[in-house]
This record gives structure tokens, C-alpha cells and sequence, in this order.
């Protein structure tokens, strides 16, 4: 005989409210999980390497996968609205600077941006730079958002934008509002040969006159940490206190170039062939960061390689950072022919500032300059004295000048009112730091502004003639070198 129901036993209700919370809960974690698994970071979660430019994809250190979700949760979307994230309203300036020039190259903005002077810039166009770009920056009343598509190598996307919100607090209420398409990765992709039809618009590290990339101050000036190389005011000045403990007679009179051949560059590759200081009158040195690391970088410190007379810049994969450090010793800069140049080195002009070496005919040109160097001393050293002064020059109160101008300049092309797009996150300087790990962070609290007192340095007018004017200077002055190693060749040869 069966039970009857009023006797069956019954799950108690409690029980049903706890099973269906584990369930709710499980639910919530499941969407959580998936949500910040779709999140993009300046640190580079969730982002895969740039497909024009392959490295290693990033790895993390985070305990577990609970606490990075709750890092990528918390600095994501909490840190900057829980900070005292206020818009600081514009300063009153003293006028005492504010009829100061900035430098002779600043001029080169107005020719980056020539290709755009008549058509604007329209939202056509970032739509299709965005294919180029590693990430996009919109800066809507002093706020700045982030778009992000590919992760960067190291730490470049983190200081580069690390950069812009330094600016937005040196001058606050005076950018304007932008969109500009950025790569950070090294060589220039927007060849003019492909897009004269429409040029597009995008920042980058470096260009060439073959290319409308439009470049910008890189990641290094605000410190490069997988190096252990410093802000760029700090490190320079440490430079400069290296290139005097020495003086001139007493540096080795030979050149001298440290660095990676390993970046698929022919010249560096070829440059190793020079390490001969009898025959070539150069030391060429390969680095090894990984070695580096382990020796806590005591090698590699910069301020230890000006006691030579003569220090070799070559270019790597594309231009290299190391250019400003070369010519921040005071020796006299050998800089094998560029094919890049960054924001700065339109400034440079041979036989002034820096002596220029032949790529085709590698190891001679270095030696003529060597022995021209050692023959007229003085000579060499005024000109390598110019460059440290043109580098001293090109303080980080005029690289955020260089900066505040581009994206003026840029902004007044636009011919649309910029918004973030949804898939842009709010990054604040409070929310940056939230991402970066101790080392970085050091690096990045080094490189912190205040708000500027002056206003930045007067940008004069586009000229095109003067501009073309120092190109053909350079060639001239290039040639010069060229027939003075041809006459020696030939006084040899007889």
C-alpha cells in the first residue's frame, strides 16, 4: 500500500533558494568572466600582436585568473570614475614667454599635414586608416578615450598614451578635441604611392618622404623600461655629465656602436664587418638584452658609452630611438644614411650637427670620417658640441610643445565633431598606473607633469620654400662628404 501525498517527504525551501542562487551566481560569474574576457587594455589583455608586425604575444603575471579579471575590472572601469577625474579648467598663463618660437623644425607639422590641407580630414578617412592603426585616441573636453584593435610590443601603447594625458595636464583646457588613428609599431605603411588617391591619416613613430605617416614623439621620451632607459630629461642629462668626464684628447679616437644586428636590418648586419679599430678605425658591439637584464644593465648604461670621439648610428628594423642618445654625448655623431626620420632629425643637418656616412660604401666612409675627425679635432668636436646643444634644446617642455602643435594643427582639418565610439574606455592617468606593474610604474610617476605656467612656444607659419631649401642643403652638404672621400680614394689609389 503506497504513501499518500500529504506524506511525501519535501525539499525544504531554503534548499531551492540556495540552488537557485549557486545558480544566479555560477550565471553572473559565467558573464563576468565573459565580459572581461573581451575587454582590451592599454597593458595589452585580450589583444592580439599587430598582424603587420609579429612578436611574441604578451604574457602576464597576475596570481590567477580571478584576480586578473578583477585588475582588468577594477582599473578598466572603476579607477578613473572613482578618482577625482575633474576636467581642470584652463589656466591663466603669464605672458612673459609667450612670444618665444619654437624651433626651426616644428615647421615640418605644416608639411605632415599638407596632404589634407585642401580635402579636411573626414571620418572617411579614419574609417579606412583604422585598417593601418594598433589603436585610436579621442579626446573629447580634456577627457581621453581609447579604441583599441592590436596589442604593441612591450610597454609602447601604455607610454605613448601615457604621453597625451601628461599633456592634457600640462595644458589643460587648451588641446582640442581629436581623433587620430595611431601604429605603434616601426615602419611607415601608408605609402604615397598606394594612397594618393586618398591619403590617410595615420601617427606614427617615424616616416619618409615616400609615406603621409605623420610622425609623433615615441614611447621612449617618457621612458623605456624593458631597457632600463629612464624619462627622457633624466636620462639626457646623465648623458651629458658621461660625456664630460672625459675630455676630448682623451676619448678613444675611434667610432663606437653598441646594439641589437638581430632586427632584419642589412646595415647593421653589414656594420659588424667594420669591427676592425686598426683597419676601420671602429668597434662595433653587439647587445644582448636579455643579458643585460640579468647583469641589471650595468653595460648598457648610456652614460657610460660617450668616452669615444665617434659614436655610429644605424637604423634598425626601421629608425631607432637610440638616435637622441648618440647625439646627446657630444662625440661627433657618424649616422649612416637614414631611410626614416623621426619628429626631431629634420632638424639635423650634415657638417653641422652630426657627419653623415656612406651605406654603400660602409667601412671606408667610416674610416675617412675617423681620420678626418683625428686630423681636424676642433672642427669635430664644435660639431658634435651642436648636437648635444640641439638635443638639451629639445627639452620634454618642447617635445609636449611639438605635441600640443601636431594635434592643433591636425584638429583644425577635421571636418567632423569628434566622439568616443562605444567600444572606447575613458583612460586617466590613475587608471593607466592601475594597469602597470612596479617597474613601469616607477617609470611612469618619474615622467609625471604639473600644469605649465607658460604657454607653449609661437609655431610659425607653413613655408614650403625653406623647407625644400634645408632638403637641398642636406644633399649638398651629403655630396660634399661624398666628393671629399672620392678625392682621398683616388690620391690612394695613385
Amino acid at each position: 500500500m503506497g504513501l499518500s501525498p500529504k506524506n511525501t517527504p519535501r525539499t525544504p525551501s531554503y534548499l531551492l533558494l540556495l540552488v537557485a542562487a549557486l545558480a544566479l551566481t555560477a550565471l553572473f560569474l559565467y558573464k563576468v568572466d565573459s565580459f572581461i574576457s573581451q575587454t582590451k587594455t592599454v597593458a595589452g589583455h585580450n589583444l592580439n600582436p599587430t598582424p603587420w608586425h609579429l612578436f611574441e604575444p604578451k604574457t602576464f603575471s597576475e596570481d590567477s585568473r580571478q584576480i586578473r579579471a578583477f585588475k582588468i575590472l577594477h582599473c578598466s572601469y572603476l579607477t578613473c570614475h572613482s578618482s577625482n577625474n575633474t576636467v581642470p579648467k584652463r589656466r591663466r598663463l603669464h605672458s612673459s614667454k609667450s612670444s618665444e618660437k619654437c624651433p626651426e623644425f616644428f615647421r615640418w607639422i605644416h608639411q605632415d599635414l599638407k596632404p589634407w590641407a585642401r580635402t579636411g580630414i573626414s571620418a572617411a578617412h579614419l574609417a579606412e586608416a583604422q585598417k593601418y592603426a594598433a589603436f585610436r585616441v579621442v579626446i573629447v573636453g580634456g577627457k581621453l578615450f581609447v579604441d583599441l584593435y592590436y596589442a604593441c610590443v612591450q610597454s609602447r601603447a601604455m607610454f605613448t598614451i601615457w604621453g597625451l594625458l601628461q599633456l592634457l595636464k600640462r595644458y589643460p583646457g587648451m588641446v582640442p578635441d581629436v581623433d587620430i588613428m595611431f601604429d605603434c609599431m616601426d615602419k611607415p605603411r601608408i605609402h604615397r604611392a598606394e594612397h594618393e588617391s586618398m591619403p590617410l591619416p595615420l601617427f606614427r613613430y617615424c616616416t619618409t618622404g615616400e609615406d603621409y605617416d605623420i610622425p609623433f614623439p615615441d614611447w621612449s621620451f617618457w621612458g623605456w623600461p624593458e631597457t632600463n632607459i629612464r624619462p627622457w630629461d633624466e636620462e639626457f642629462h646623465d648623458v651629458k655629465r658621461g660625456s664630460q668626464r672625459l675630455s676630448w684628447s682623451k676619448k678613444w679616437p675611434h667610432a663606437y656602436w653598441k646594439g641589437n644586428p638581430d632586427v632584419l636590418s642589412p646595415i647593421r648586419t653589414e656594420l659588424l664587418t667594420c669591427n676592425d679599430s686598426k683597419m676601420w678605425g671602429a668597434q662595433i658591439m653587439r647587445q644582448n638584452w636579455e643579458e643585460e637584464a640579468k647583469l641589471g644593465y650595468e653595460q648598457s648604461k648610456l652614460s657610460n658609452q660617450c668616452n669615444y670621439r665617434y659614436k655610429i648610428y644605424a637604423e634598425g628594423f626601421a629608425w631607432s630611438v637610440s638616435l637622441k642618445y648618440i647625439l646627446s654625448c657630444g662625440s661627433l655623431s657618424l649616422i649612416i644614411s637614414p631611410q626614416y626620420e623621426d619628429f626631431f632629425s629634420r632638424g639635423l643637418i650634415p657638417k653641422k650637427n652630426y657627419w653623415p656616412i656612406s651605406p654603400t660604401n660602409l667601412c671606408p666612409s667610416i674610416k675617412f670620417a675617423v681620420d678626418w675627425g683625428n686630423a681636424h679635432p676642433s672642427k669635430a668636436k664644435v660639431i658634435g658640441k651642436k648636437a648635444q646643444n640641439l638635443m638639451e634644446s629639445l627639452s620634454m617642455d618642447r617635445v609636449y610643445d611639438y605635441m600640443f602643435h601636431l594635434i592643433t594643427e591636425y584638429s583644425k582639418l577635421q571636418d567632423f565633431k569628434p566622439v568616443p565610439p562605444s567600444s572606447a574606455q575613458e583612460v586617466c592617468p590613475e587608471s593607466l598606473l592601475c594597469f602597470a606593474d612596479e617597474k613601469q610604474r616607477q617609470f611612469l610617476e618619474k615622467s609625471t607633469v604639473f600644469p605649465s605656467q607658460v604657454p607653449p612656444c609661437t609655431l610659425q607659419h607653413a613655408n614650403s620654400n625653406l623647407i625644400k631649401s634645408w632638403i637641398e642643403q642636406k644633399k649638398k652638404n651629403i655630396k660634399d662628404v661624398e666628393d671629399m672621400e672620392k678625392v682621398k680614394a683616388e690620391r690612394r689609389a695613385n
